[in-house]
């Protein structure tokens, strides 16, 4: 086979691309209420896509949402209080921006370290190392 069989062959594998789709997608929250708490019933996937600690995302919500939680043993996110599935998106999409996006290039190939005490967020794309938004 030349090179150019080759090459061909490859795109014809290779799988499409949606144009304007992003390859980073957070599952929307799944809430509901549960007498004055609100249940985040797809916490689990949501930190399992976000690669990060189910207590510090948790913590974040909180703070962002000004309220108490605790994680169930199914895995789910209970919060104290009536919360709307938007108000816990926005609590979700700031930790994104905070936590998870490097704020260089905008990827979310992103990792948690601690160096001397600091929490810094460290990009395997670009290589950028910054402090988190917390």
């Amino acid at each position: 086979m030349s090179y150019d069989d080759h090459l061909e062959r490859a795109l014809e594998e290779t799988p499409d691309i949606e144009e304007g789709g992003e390859r980073f997608q957070i599952p929307d929250p799944e809430v509901r209420q549960e007498g004055n708490v609100t249940v985040f019933e797809n916490f689990q996937s949501t930190i399992d896509r976000l690669g990060r600690e189910a207590n510090h995302l948790m913590k974040f919500v909180q703070n962002e949402l000004g309220t108490s939680a605790s994680i169930d043993e199914r895995g789910r996110l209970r919060l104290t209080g009536d919360f709307r599935q938007d108000r816990v998106a926005d609590a979700i999409d700031a930790y994104v921006d905070a936590y998870v996006r490097c704020p260089e290039c905008g990827l979310p190939d992103t990792n948690l370290v601690s160096e001397n005490g600091a929490e810094l967020l460290q990009c395997d794309a670009c290589g950028a190392r910054s402090a988190t938004g917390g």
